[in-house]
């Protein structure tokens, strides 16, 4: 006990957070459930911000949003430009600034543009960082982003990931980068992602301190919830039968959504923990309405196709009268591929047709009880304009593996 002279020390509980390129508001949520709180978030994208404000701040109120700020979308560029002295005056009350630009630039799997304008909001983020200063960064990407462009031609190209890195160590931040695979968290999907943790001025233990913890503490942090280490599709999914029975769809006119069905293990229950007992209806558990030709074609895969989880393209796709780019019949006792902005990208494993917006956000490890808002889906030039809720999931990072992740930068504080 301290005597009367002494001031009493608790260990700080409310740790801050700002969340930059939050999107729908996975690394938020999160974050969240790992009892950090939230400064504010930036998103300029209405679509996902919509998303994101009504789970966690009209919900939740997990921000403590300034009055100098807008609620509501914002880029980052603009923040930077018009909000240079608010923002500096948070200088040494900022815990974590977490978050990474937006990945299409940088990404393998899309078109891998060098001067797509959005791989210069890296800059913008330097910039970010350079007028908060916060004690502990978390930075992630796509794995393309540790790939130089045309090295080929150039062979004095760098990664924009080693530009971040000299650029933060320019700033006296410790910085650590490592390339994770989510699936290894507890996460029924294989997704690989460039994480870079930062440290300034010794604040918070060291960067490499990150990675250790993280690896340590993950069978504990499962265990404790009753979560298995690697979760398949069928384990994540299989309450969400299309034979389960189905009705409308409550926000999608002329659309069916599926009911639930009885949960069958440890991380449906987990999913579905916080959502209404009487609630028949998982939220964007709405069908897609594929042709009879498609259906046809799915039906021949499932019943014939000989490989799971191995994408069909080439002339393959000709062989078995596939339409579109490619397929991949998923394997229902494995973890997913990555999960895209492009829902027919997948086959579901039982039924033929594709996967709900809510089945991709459960292999995601978004909770049922976190809705999505706007539109479904959209295409041609819109896709330019728009982020719907399959883009909106697919460019998430997966909470469980940001709740793990909250923990242990915690505890280095």
């Amino acid at each position: 006990m301290a005597s009367n002279n002494e001031i009493s020390v608790l260990p700080k509980t409310n740790y801050t957070v700002i969340d930059l390129f939050a999107g729908c508001g996975g690394l938020s949520l999160g974050l969240y459930q790992a009892d950090w709180k939230g400064l504010f978030a930036v998103e300029k994208n209405p679509n996902a911000f919509e998303t994101l404000e009504y789970n966690l701040q009209k919900n939740k109120y997990h921000f403590d949003w300034p009055s100098w700020l807008p609620q509501g979308p914002i880029d980052i560029l603009d923040l930077n430009k018009n909000y240079k002295a608010e923002l500096k005056k948070l200088r040494g009350s900022v815990d974590l600034v977490a978050g990474g630009p937006p990945c299409q630039g940088f990404s393998m799997a899309g078109k891998r543009i060098k001067d797509d304008i959005r791989n210069q909001l890296v800059f913008a983020y330097i910039e970010f960082i350079k007028i908060v200063r916060p004690k502990l960064l978390l930075f992630e990407n796509v794995k393309g982003f540790t790939y130089a462009f045309d090295k080929k031609n150039n062979p004095d190209a760098v990664p924009y990931s080693q530009i971040v890195i000299e650029k933060l160590r320019a700033l006296d931040y410790d910085v650590k980068d490592q390339v994770i695979d989510f699936s290894e968290f507890g996460v029924p999907q294989r997704r690989k992602r460039f994480i870079l943790v930062g440290v300034y001025k010794g604040k918070g233990g060291s960067a490499q301190q990150f990675m250790t913890l993280l690896r340590n503490q993950k069978a504990d942090f499962l265990a404790q919830r009753q979560l298995p280490e690697h979760p398949t599709i069928q384990d994540a999914i299989s309450d969400l039968l299309r034979n389960n029975g189905e009705t409308a769809t409550p926000d999608r006119k002329g659309f069916m959504s599926g009911l639930y069905g009885q949960a069958e293990t440890d991380y449906q229950e987990y999913m579905r923990k916080d959502i209404k007992k009487d609630t028949a209806i998982p939220n964007s558990h709405s069908f897609a309405k594929h042709t009879t030709d498609k259906v046809e074609c799915y039906k021949r895969l499932l019943a014939s196709y000989p490989i799971r989880g191995k994408r069909i393209d080439g002339k393959e796709r000709e062989i078995w009268n596939i339409k579109q780019r490619g397929i991949t019949v998923l394997d229902s006792q494995a973890v997913s591929p990555t999960i895209t902005g492009h829902p027919d990208d997948y086959l579901h494993y039982a039924e033929p047709r594709i996967m709900t917006v809510r089945e991709c956000a459960r292999i995601q490890s978004f909770p049922d009880w976190y809705e999505f808002k706007s539109k479904y889906t959209t295409g041609g030039e819109m896709r330019k304009k728009e982020v719907p809720r399959y883009s909106q999931v697919g460019n998430a990072i997966p909470p469980l593996f940001a709740e793990q992740a909250g923990y242990v930068l915690k505890e280095m504080l």
